[in-house]
């Protein structure tokens, strides 16, 4: 048995998929001490994790950003440098305080952590013989710097040959020295008074200088790099959690349907269904299709009524009876929900331009799995268009299949036990074959 540190920066979205590989860990044997807000100790708890909880200076409430002093009416970029300097690079000099007291304690074999747990990019800088190793879990699309990849947030699609990486070279000095310029003056500011020195790299591309970045997805999601580091593994998507959730009365209509179309904002994106839930409905009210609604935990009164005659709703619906059964997917553009569509073949209508939505919304487009709106708020006619393109064209349905086989075929929670028995072990870390080239 080891014990293993895993890290989570405070929000629903970054510690969610992280209880899976904590639960994992555990039913494998390992002792896990989990770190984060005291917010998610009970959730913590009953997976069997050993809960920790950060230091108050670390202890930001990112579900809740919009209240933070001075953050309202930030939008654009202005809202993301915000975000960057006051909710994860502020709260990094605690977040390592903890992270290295813990580490005199706990002796853990392996710290791993998400990848906008800044505490862990100060502690990489560290020698490898004053730290345990880090493992960086991609729980968002793969960020690390690539000369054949634009930067991460931009959401735009690579450009083969040489004008694409002069290109990518020129949005890169763009986006650090510009876009990013006070949060990369900020952050080498912070690492200068906890380490003496500055980065030795971007801060969002801290997670390249981890001894491995365990990636939830398959190479066939994610751009082509010709200089990707054998640091990086791709596993595929971390597994769906049991539901729990029972059928709805309506359940037996979904067999009786030409066509079934589920549409949800998430758990957390939620507050405004007229983003994309309310154009759905308006977009599909006079076609022949299904449209089942998934609220992700708000009332159904909260829903446009009267709903249209092909409309079902519920608050939670089991995935894992629902996806076999659904042709497309409408989503604002969540990680883990379209890994889980793309793990049943479904192809995927996405309208998502926030956070690392942007990201998922471009590979979605490039791979041709799906169709993206490039917007936040479509109108009506733009999802019914693109739902009618999928279903009517093939080429969507096969590419969204052919994903599909390949995460299949990957090993899953697996291949992160196969990282970690290798960090353990007296080699480093081997390069793996399959990583996706240009």
């Amino acid at each position: 048995m080891s014990t293993y540190l895993v890290c989570s920066t405070p929000a629903h979205g970054h510690v969610t998929p992280l209880l899976a590989v904590a639960a994992h860990l555990i039913a494998a044997g390992h002792r896990v001490v989990f770190l984060t807000s005291e917010r998610y100790g009970d959730r913590v708890r009953a997976v069997g994790a050993e809960f920790a909880p950060l230091p108050a200076a670390a202890d930001v409430d990112l579900d809740s950003v919009d209240a933070f002093p001075g953050r309202a009416g930030l939008t654009g970029p202005a809202a993301l440098r915000f975000d960057m300097i006051n909710l994860f690079l502020r709260p990094g000099p605690a977040q390592l305080d903890a992270l290295q007291a813990l580490i005199a304690k706990e002796k853990p074999a392996a710290v791993l952590v998400e990848p906008l747990f800044v505490g862990a990019a100060l502690l990489v800088e560290l020698p490898r013989a004053e730290r345990p190793p880090v493992v960086a879990l991609g729980i968002f699309p793969l960020g690390v710097k690539s000369r054949d990849t634009a930067p991460f947030g931009l959401g735009i699609t690579p450009m083969r040959g040489v004008v694409g990486r002069a290109r990518n070279a020129l949005l890169g000095v763009f986006a650090e020295r510009v876009v990013f310029g006070p949060v990369t003056k900020e952050a080498d500011a912070i690492a200068r008074r906890v380490l003496g020195r500055p980065l030795s790299r971007f801060f969002l591309d801290w997670h390249s200088g981890a001894d491995a970045l365990v990636q939830f997805t398959v190479a066939g999601f994610e751009y082509p790099r010709t200089d990707l580091s054998s640091t990086v593994r791709f596993v595929g998507p971390l597994p769906a959690a049991p539901s729990g959730v029972d059928v709805p009365e309506w359940w037996d209509d979904l067999a009786d349907a030409s066509a079934v179309v589920h549409v949800t904002q998430g758990t957390v994106a939620n507050a405004d269904y007229g983003q994309l839930i309310a154009p759905t409905i308006a977009g599909l009210a006079a076609s022949d299709v299904l449209v089942v609604v998934s609220t992700g935990g708000r009332p159904l009164t909260d829903l446009p009524h009267p709903l249209p005659a092909n409309v079902r709703a519920a608050t939670y619906l089991p995935y894992d009876a629902l996806l076999p059964q659904v042709d497309v997917y409408v989503t604002n553009g969540g990680y883990g929900g379209v890994q889980q569509a793309l793990g049943h073949g479904i192809p995927v209508v996405v309208a998502g331009r926030t956070e690392d939505k942007v990201e998922v919304s471009a590979r979605i487009g490039w791979r041709g799995v799906g169709v993206d709106l490039k917007t936040n708020q479509p109108s009506p006619a733009q999802v019914s268009t693109a739902v009618r393109r999928i279903l009517a064209e093939a080429p969507y349905r096969d590419a969204a299949r052919a994903l599909a086989e390949e995460i299949a075929a990957a090993p899953g929670l697996a291949g992160l036990d196969a990282v970690l028995a290798e960090l353990a072990g007296p080699t480093p870390i081997r390069p793996l074959t399959g990583h996706p080239v240009a």
